[in-house]
């Protein structure tokens, strides 16, 4: 009987290795990729700065953050490698979709989501599709991991990351521990939804409806709180580089996770996210051509 270790793709560092771009020698800034992030409020301002950082280290030439203007201030301190837009509502209205729209340079590939927030989707919807109209990779997390927003996302380049519980949420599903089981729900609703899912666990389940991957890095030392917002950043960062989301999202669970094993090797099991953040160069460096 052929069991999930044959029927899937297995994250390794070759295979990583040949998903990732290489870096042309003579680029200039803007040329290796631009990130947008969208989340915040008034109560969770560490969400979408990790998810920039992250995006950052992937080795992205620019990253805009757009945050709510309570706490852009606060955030612009938090690292001056970060391009800071404040918003002018603490939640995203339509309006503040708009203007969001209007004032953000190019850029590649987008994360909606982290440290949003509990708030109507209407302002999100919008960003969702006009971005997509754009050709922007897009990227949804935490708090925009609602079902009409994925269903905006439908049939567009765009990565979903849920947990378990935000799994249930945007389709109904409550997966098991099963490996089995989660690779069959993963990719059955990556069908039908027309996604990239990427499940997060203790073995990382990602499916665009066709092919499945899974992958093993990772570490207990990683249910802090913040290493999630990493790995979105880190996806869309590799997104705004050209690779594709399905490759994006199987190839940055595994640098997430190498980078967590690598910072749990170091400090043991009292690591914040930011030690993962200043991992991933390490491991991409190892892998990079």
């Amino acid at each position: 009987m052929r069991t999930v270790e044959t029927d899937v793709i297995q994250t390794s560092p070759e295979l990583v290795a040949k998903w990732l771009p290489e870096r042309a020698s003579d680029s200039y800034k803007g040329q290796n990729g631009a990130v947008a992030v969208v989340g915040g409020s008034w109560l969770y301002h560490g969400a979408p700065t990790l998810t920039a950082l992250g995006a950052l280290r992937s080795g992205v030439d620019l990253v805009y953050l757009a945050v709510p203007k309570v706490i852009a201030s606060p955030v612009r301190a938090m690292s001056p490698n970060l391009i800071v837009l404040p918003l002018a509502d603490a939640k995203i209205t339509v309006g503040t979709a708009n203007r969001l729209l209007t004032w953000l340079p190019v850029v590649q590939s987008v994360t909606l989501g982290p440290g949003l927030g509990k708030q109507r989707t209407e302002g999100v919807r919008r960003l969702v599709s006009e971005f997509s109209l754009r050709g922007v990779k897009l990227l949804l997390d935490a708090d925009a991991l609602m079902p009409d927003v994925v269903e905006a996302a439908s049939g567009k380049p765009a990565v979903v990351t849920p947990h378990g519980g935000e799994f249930k949420r945007i389709y109904g599903v409550e997966v098991t521990r099963d490996l089995e089981s989660r690779v069959r729900a993963v990719k059955e609703h990556a069908a039908k939804s027309k996604v990239t899912v990427l499940l997060k666990g203790v073995v990382d389940v990602v499916s665009d409806g066709e092919r499945v991957a899974i992958n093993r890095t990772g570490c207990a030392a990683m249910t802090v709180g913040g290493t999630g917002d990493v790995l979105s950043g880190l996806v869309s960062g590799l997104m705004s580089k050209g690779v594709a989301p399905f490759e994006a999202a199987a190839a940055g669970a595994y640098l997430n996770g190498l980078a967590g094993e690598k910072a749990a090797e170091k400090l043991g099991n009292h690591i914040m996210a930011t030690d993962v953040i200043e991992m991933i160069p390490l491991v991409m460096k190892q892998i990079n051509r």
